[in-house]
């Protein structure tokens, strides 16, 4: 009989097939039950319910060990969707006072997993948050109607004080990219927004805990599973010391009121901010519980920009408080010394070029430059400088000396401050110019109010104090940071290292004696306190879109100083008009506690003079 090799192939075939059914199979069923946990855990949570533990988040302290941010019970209406039974859903929103509509998109939002990544119908969702203790009261009553939803203590933040916003920030509920970039978060949990509640979030949080509790086939609870051997306790967030005095915060924000700008103060020797001002600015319980919503859209869409923290985001032309950095760098290159003088016929006048000035003696040295605030000077200065060819080669390689020194000052890059959102400024280097002039077609004069301040050159008020604190040193400062300690660890290193920039002790010396001169009989009058030795630096910097912005830069005491400081005003005219008042506040109130009855009236007019244009003002 002859063979049907045929047939013998197709039986090899089909054992083929066969086998790799077989195989993948097997290699299905290793994944499901070696590999997947889905159904682990959905078996899991027909025996077991497992609810998180929320820990209390820390408390926030200001310098001085005042309660600023602490903590308040809160409730969320939590549901394990496959527990839910019919029930009386017009009971159910007239307790909670929402519409049956409200309660449709919250339990499809809950559903969409392209907003809540981790949604099962066997463990707890989110449903509703922050009920505040009426809701609460009316809602326990009712619970047992409502099988399948239990309530969750939460907790918002409270405040003890109506200002610092910026500086504290707030909480808001997680969004989806938050808990896809950390496996921390649930829907329905609360992180960190902007402040320090954003940028020490991972101190802040605490580690959740978790009870396992053990059900019937009915879901019906019976107790902790193994009597709560398995159960977790949740970890309390760390305690925050700020190094701002917040009653010195608060009294700035009073000042600030009506104005838009900033106040920055540091203490020069920590490098801790006292105080962090941004205006305007709002009450930090704004966005706090359900309105917060409501309330942070109306921010967003005030004109004035409250939401802006005008202290580190707001890029301003420093002026003349740019002038005593421009003297430490011609006295360190050698471009004068202390007895070199310039001529100032009403501002500086070459090749046709004018820079306008007040009346003062001329010619005039460094000191009594920084005294009457000298435009002229500082532009015969940095021309020298930057013409010096025997020593640079070239005007650009000159101009970017100039630069490295203001950059190691703390200008043109981000100072490195422990809240989110800080500007750089804007420092312009050889290159940016050639781009304009083309390369070698540009000199001292094309450039020439970069040596005050204007131009191209942009800074933020953290930046600008960050110089006067520098100043205080003697030539070193500590980067700035509003986080005087974290309970149980240390800062970051950075908040202990000195940073000194490459200029001699001894010219430090020098232009703090010309600032100290500005006081005693110069520009900065009006800061000179009877019995504290305050060094200033006014500012009138030129703004093209409307009046000029009102500067002030110091620090006190002259010797031993405790606190630098610095207030920008937009559109407020000469920097003695609201700058140095302001300045030279803050420095009363933060070295003697309160404001002599002799300067009570520069208080009062600080406190109820506006310099906010409105619409109607602009027309007049």
């Amino acid at each position: 009989m002859r063979k049907d090799y045929n047939l013998e192939k197709r039986k090899y075939v089909i054992g083929g097939f066969i086998a790799i059914i077989v195989v993948i199979y097997l290699l299905r069923l290793f994944d499901l039950q070696v590999l997947d946990n889905r159904y682990k855990d959905d078996a899991d949570s027909n025996a077991f319910l497992r609810k998180s533990i929320y820990p209390s988040r820390g408390v926030i302290y200001d310098r001085n060990g005042n309660v600023v941010v602490y903590n308040r019970p809160a409730y969320d209406i939590m549901v394990i969707p496959r527990d839910i039974q019919p029930f009386d859903t017009l009971d159910f929103c007239n307790t909670l006072g929402i519409t049956r509509d409200q309660l449709i998109d919250r339990f499809a939002e809950m559903k969409d997993k392209s907003k809540n990544p981790g949604y099962s119908s066997y463990s707890p969702q989110t449903l509703i948050t922050h009920l505040d203790a009426a809701d609460y009261g009316r809602m326990q009553e009712k619970m047992y109607r409502f099988p399948g939803f239990y309530i969750q203590k939460r907790i918002l933040r409270e405040y003890n004080y109506h200002c610092g916003a910026n500086i504290l920030g707030n909480i808001r509920e997680v969004s989806p990219e938050d808990i896809k970039r950390d496996p921390y978060y649930r829907r329905g949990d609360y992180t960190g927004d902007l402040g320090v509640e954003k940028s020490y979030e991972n101190y802040l949080r605490g580690i959740k805990g978790e009870e396992i509790l053990i059900r019937d086939a009915l879901g019906q609870i019976h107790g902790h599973y193994e009597d709560g051997a398995h159960d977790k306790k949740a970890i309390s967030g760390r305690n925050l010391k700020l190094g701002i005095d917040i009653e010195l915060q608060e009294y700035a924000e009073r000042l600030m009121t009506g104005k838009i700008g900033a106040v920055v103060a540091i203490e020069p020797a920590t490098g801790e901010v006292l105080a962090l001002v941004t205006s305007p600015t709002y009450d930090p319980a704004m966005l706090v519980g359900r309105d917060r919503g409501k309330n942070y859209k109306a921010l967003r869409d005030n004109p004035h920009k409250p939401l802006l923290d005008r202290s580190i985001q707001g890029a301003y032309p420093p002026g003349s408080t740019f002038k005593p950095g421009q003297g430490l760098i011609l006295l360190q290159e050698g471009i004068i010394t202390l007895g070199t003088v310039f001529p100032c016929s009403r501002g500086y006048i070459n090749s046709g070029l004018r820079v306008g000035c007040h009346g003062h003696a001329s010619p005039i040295a460094l000191k009594p430059a920084l005294q009457t605030s000298c435009n002229a000077y500082f532009c015969w200065g940095l021309k020298a400088m930057l013409e010096r060819k025997r020593q640079y080669g070239s005007t650009a390689k000159a101009f970017e000396v100039w630069k490295t020194h203001l950059v190691e000052l703390g200008y043109g890059y981000k100072l490195g401050i422990d809240i989110p959102g800080e500007s750089r400024g804007f420092l312009p280097n050889a290159k940016f110019y050639d781009k304009i002039y083309g390369e070698d077609k540009w000199s001292a004069n094309s450039i020439i109010s970069v040596s005050i301040g204007q131009g191209e050159i942009m800074a933020t008020p953290l930046q600008i104090c960050n110089l006067g604190a520098t100043i205080a040193n003697r030539g070193w400062f500590v980067t700035p940071h509003v986080v005087k300690e974290i309970e149980d660890t240390v800062l970051a290193r950075q908040y202990v290292d000195k940073r000194t920039p490459n200029i001699n002790r001894a010219h430090f010396e020098s232009v703090a004696e010309g600032m100290r001169m500005a006081v005693t009989g110069g520009t900065c009058k009006l800061a000179n306190l009877p019995d504290i030795e305050v060094c200033g630096k006014t500012g009138t910097a030129q703004n093209p879109h409307g009046r000029d912005h009102s500067v002030f830069m110091g620090f006190a005491p002259y010797h031993d100083p405790k606190i630098a400081v610095c207030v920008y005003v937009e559109n407020a005219g000469f920097g003695a008009t609201f700058g140095v008042p302001i300045g030279s506040l803050v420095i009363e109130k933060y070295l003697k506690g309160e404001i002599s009855e002799s300067r009570k009236y520069i208080e009062e007019r600080m406190l109820h003079t506006s310099t906010i244009q409105t619409n109607a003002s602009k027309r007049k």
